[in-house]
């Protein structure tokens, strides 16, 4: 087989999980599984979480009846609602916990005849301006909704902007907007993601959203993830395929964009674009091997990458690579590559497998 995988540790999802609900006592918790669990395997994440979550957040109505059929009982917030009318007897019968994020979808669900009433989270536009209604449309429906027989629970959630970014103004917007709306009778409250939950307790209502946390990797640029107790979830782990040496001013790769200033030792290594390693990470973008960094050397390719291994003269062919684990965090490598951790961990392709750590 191809000597490449991507090997989950579950315990440290667990771990995670529980620092988040350590970070705001006393809350409950959706654990943020879409995009198949951020890549990591949405089957085997639920299954993990099974018995310490208090529930799930899911993006589309498959994801979740995905996450039911795991897990007959828990809540499962459906963050982006319902993607037209059609969609509501299943949600209904799946007995999710649905987000409004519109007009036309507040409207669709009042003129439903649905087999059993909804948890509705009204969604709020903060100040982000990509979904939900403005604090005046809110205070206009709220009537309608909190009496309506479609509706069971009736919430109020948010989302945050630049939580990742520390001391930003509009946060601070955000949640003044969001503290206003609380003298309408909600149930239940919901507004930290991640991000907000580490650092501002005020956010966190009566339901938190961790995402990013849960899978090792922080949403700071300026924390790391172990400084902030995460452990890591996923290694992307490589072999050596193949090793030559290459003289001063000959190039490597695809377009010729790295040549070599002195006489150099390169490395080929099993991952490629197609495996959802980013394709535009540059040179210098740090692998581990033998416990050493070593070097991006020219473009990736669709299979393959190539490292520099002249300072590293002791590599040979067969020796493993981790592409970003626990010794090389994907954070890192996300900097390095000019994107972040979310994007690597949720591109990595259904070709390359993935072992389980219990």
């Amino acid at each position: 087989m191809r000597p490449l995988v991507a090997t989950i540790d579950l315990a440290a999802i667990r771990h995670n999980y529980a620092l988040a609900k350590r970070c705001a006592p006393g809350r409950q918790a959706f654990a943020v599984v879409k995009a198949n669990a951020y890549g990591h395997g949405v089957r085997e994440v639920v299954s993990a979480l099974h018995d310490e979550a208090d529930g799930f957040a899911v993006a589309s109505l498959e994801e979740a009846a995905e996450v039911r059929a795991m897990h007959g009982t828990a809540r499962i917030l459906l963050l982006e609602g319902c993607f037209g009318a059609d969609e509501l007897p299943m949600a209904a019968h799946l007995g999710l916990d649905l987000v409004l994020q519109g007009v036309e979808q507040v409207e669709a669900l009042l003129a439903a005849s649905l087999s059993r009433p909804l948890n509705i989270w009204l969604k709020l536009d903060s100040g982000m301006h990509r979904l939900g209604l403005c604090a005046d449309a809110v205070r206009q429906r709220f009537p309608s909704l909190r009496t309506a027989a479609q509706v069971a629970e009736l919430n109020l959630l948010s989302h945050f902007a630049c939580a990742d970014e520390r001391g930003h103004s509009l946060t601070e917007v955000q949640l003044e907007c969001f503290l206003d709306l609380l003298d309408l009778d909600f149930d239940q409250r919901s507004l930290a993601n991640s991000a907000a939950l580490l650092m501002i307790p005020a956010s966190h209502m009566d339901w938190i959203r961790p995402g990013i946390m849960l899978y090792g990797a922080t949403p700071f640029a300026d924390l790391s993830a172990t400084e902030l107790g995460l452990q890591p979830v996923m290694s992307l782990s490589a072999h050596l395929i193949a090793v030559r040496e290459v003289a001063v001013g000959e190039s490597v790769g695809y377009g010729a964009g790295w040549v070599a200033g002195r006489a150099a030792r390169i490395g080929t290594v099993s991952c490629g674009y197609a495996d959802g390693y980013p394709r535009h990470a540059p040179s210098g973008t740090p692998v581990l091997i033998r416990g050493h960094r070593v070097p991006l050397a020219g473009r990736v390719s669709m299979d393959m990458l190539t490292v520099d291994l002249t300072d590293l003269p002791e590599a040979v062919v067969g020796d493993a690579v981790e592409l970003w684990g626990a010794d090389l965090a994907v954070d890192e490598v996300a900097q390095a590559a000019g994107t972040i951790g979310y994007e690597l961990l949720t591109k990595v392709t259904a070709r390359v497998p993935r072992r389980y750590k219990a």
